[in-house]
């Protein structure tokens, strides 16, 4: 049913803000004795029921049963979410807590994200999705061969953002000052390039200053630049798809199995939080917003972290038109900068 554009009174947006409270909490349809019995609104059930008659009317509620309660619309939900949901702040301890466990794992940009996605689904109940930043809109400003064992060498490139990059090269034979020797010359000719502008012309000056190990930089330039065009590619992490097996939305299993296969498909998981418009705030898509059958019971919420300024990924949860989206906006908003500080490298 089309909306019609019409101003709702004070009192119909209460008793819509009352019903969708309800029913987020129950997931059982909501009627005019339930909402006069559990809600203070100081009018007579039977006000209360033409009153929901009348946001039937206007697109705000349907009724799955002819005896039963009413459930909000994808457009009652739009309302609430864009006028009469209440944030529920996160809080000191919890705050504390989700910073300390993500500080702890800086060793690697991969251990801090999939930390992020881990906490948010626990935090939300819901299943966390988050992007990882494309490290090719940083600038390199360090890079460290380091050798293991006779046979391997770690690597490690270190990014402005003060993200890292590890990978285990097998390089026999040579002591460490042959690999400092190198190093000092990879950091000379790429420090400060952003991975875009290292071409051929950079490899070929690089080959030309070490001539005399050119057995290993033979050997190390493609897997360098494989390696490069690896991290150019979006990568996601999920957590918690299987929360919507708790849920009576995802009940059928053929809806469920649905989600499952969409939160294993990363491209088109890049596809929707791509398309999601974030520059500032939150962005929240509802049921039919998201254009995807497999999405139709089910409402995406979703941000962007920076890194120095510059959006860097994309965090989102997906749960059902049903969630608690004051408390998910609240752990999204506080998780966005809490990555986006420690990707800036801020002291926090």
């Amino acid at each position: 049913m089309d909306v019609v554009q019409v101003d709702i009174n004070e009192r119909k947006l209460k008793i819509l803000k009352a019903i969708i409270d309800d029913f987020i909490d129950t997931a059982q349809p909501v009627g005019s004795r339930t909402i006069a019995k559990k809600y203070p609104l100081g009018v007579s059930s039977a006000t209360i029921r033409n009153e929901m008659a009348d946001l039937e009317d206007l697109g705000f509620l349907v009724q799955p049963h002819i005896s039963a309660g009413r459930i909000p619309s994808d457009a009652g939900y739009r309302l609430y979410v864009d006028e009469l949901m209440l944030q529920s702040a996160l809080g000191r301890d919890q705050m504390q807590m989700i910073r300390n466990l993500l500080l702890s794992n800086m060793i690697e940009l991969e251990d801090v994200v999939n930390q992020a996605v881990t906490i948010l689904s626990k935090v939300t109940g819901m299943t966390a999705v988050i992007s990882l930043p494309q490290f090719n809109r940083s600038r390199l400003t360090n890079i460290k061969m380091v050798r293991i064992n006779d046979s391997k060498v770690l690597m490690i490139l270190v990014a402005d953002s003060g993200v890292f990059k590890t990978m285990t090269l097998g390089i026999r034979g040579g002591d460490q000052y042959i690999l400092d020797r190198i190093t000092d010359v990879l950091t000379e000719k790429l420090q400060g390039m952003s991975i875009s502008e290292i071409n051929m012309r950079t490899i070929g000056s690089i080959k030309q200053k070490l001539k005399e190990y050119a057995t290993v930089v033979d050997y190390l330039v493609p897997i360098l630049r494989n390696t490069l065009r690896e991290i150019d590619e979006v990568e996601v992490y999920v957590e918690g798809a299987h929360n919507v097996l708790n849920l009576p939305e995802f009940q059928d299993s053929v809806r469920a199995q649905q989600f499952f296969d969409l939160m294993e498909d990363a491209q088109k998981l890049v596809g929707l939080l791509s398309s999601s418009q974030t520059a500032e705030g939150i962005s929240v898509r509802i049921g039919g917003e998201l254009g995807m059958e497999e999405l139709v019971d089910c409402s995406m919420i979703t941000t962007s972290y920076k890194v120095n300024g510059q959006e860097a990924g994309k965090i989102a949860v997906f749960g059902p038109k049903r969630m608690d989206y004051g408390r998910a906006v609240s752990a999204l908003d506080y998780i966005r900068d809490t990555l986006s500080e420690i990707f800036s490298g801020i002291n926090l």
